[in-house]
């Protein structure tokens, strides 16, 4: 009888294994650890020393439904993709834009945001279009989509790269810079709280082809299902319309977003 258990109990075991590969990193109960980062309010941001904004809340309620944990880790962006494919760190959370270039390094959840990239400037910098800066400084985030829209569309702009948006604002109040490329939400949010800066939007562009989505592992399948039936829900009950009120006091929600909506979805090649 004892060899008989012991059998039993080593077949449950190996069933148990096979059905957590390398692939299943989102089992019940388990905590994930999510890069992001610090300073990108008001969709990335620490406030009390808690990591919050509209995409980290909304993870965290996709992990609520779907049964696992998120622990935050903050990082600089020019790194978290690589981090995300080489295991680091399960998730991705950034306002990262679904570009074809990204796709090749790590797939993505379906899209949570659209928005606008802008480029701030001084106040009465009369640089309102493309053209206008060439020549000119323009800060970015290393990696991000602001510096392929700077890199590849503003012809003639020597193109600055920064870790992250505080060191560029910095410049850019300092003077060091023409123009700080970032998601107008950020912009706005920067304004907002820094209203003896005098600061101004100058060229917007809308970027609703690359939603922002979560980025997972290519193999992590179970995950990224996972992450998907969270969004579909919080987008059926209105929890992503609530959300976005929250945090986005100056842009419209996208009418795929809204309460019923169907959604915004990302094709994931191979995957």
């Amino acid at each position: 009888m004892s060899k008989i258990v012991a059998l039993v109990t080593a077949g449950a075991a190996t069933l148990a294994l096979a059905a957590c590969g390398s692939g299943d990193t989102a089992a019940t109960g388990q905590k994930l650890r999510v890069g992001t980062l610090t300073d990108a309010p008001p969709s990335i941001y620490l406030e009390n020393g808690n990591f919050t904004g509209y995409d980290n809340e909304l993870l965290r309620d996709i992990a609520k439904r779907e049964g696992f944990e998120v622990e935050f880790v903050g990082t600089e962006f020019a790194g978290l993709l690589a981090a995300v494919a080489t295991t680091k760190f399960d998730i991705g959370s950034s306002t990262i834009s679904t570009t074809e270039a990204r796709k090749k390094t790590v797939a993505f959840s379906n899209g949570y945001s659209t928005g606008f990239t802008t480029i701030v400037t001084k106040k009465g910098a009369s640089l309102k279009d493309v053209a206008s800066f060439s020549g000119k400084r323009l800060g970015v985030v290393q990696a991000s989509v602001q510096d392929d829209f700077a890199t590849g569309k503003v012809p003639g702009a020597n193109v600055v790269r920064f870790p992250d948006y505080n060191a560029g604002f910095a410049q850019l109040k300092a003077g060091g810079l023409d123009g700080w490329v970032v998601p107008k939400d950020i912009g706005h949010k920067y304004l907002d709280q820094n209203p003896d800066v005098p600061l101004d939007f100058g060229y917007t562009v809308e970027t609703k082809d690359t939603p922002s989505a979560f980025a997972v592992r290519k193999d992590n399948k179970d995950l990224l299902k996972k992450l998907n039936d969270g969004l579909a829900k919080a987008v059926a009950d209105g929890t992503v319309a609530r959300l976005h009120a929250q945090f986005f006091k100056n842009e419209p929600l996208p009418k795929e977003l809204e309460q019923g909506g169907p959604g915004l979805p990302v094709q994931n090649p191979g995957v």
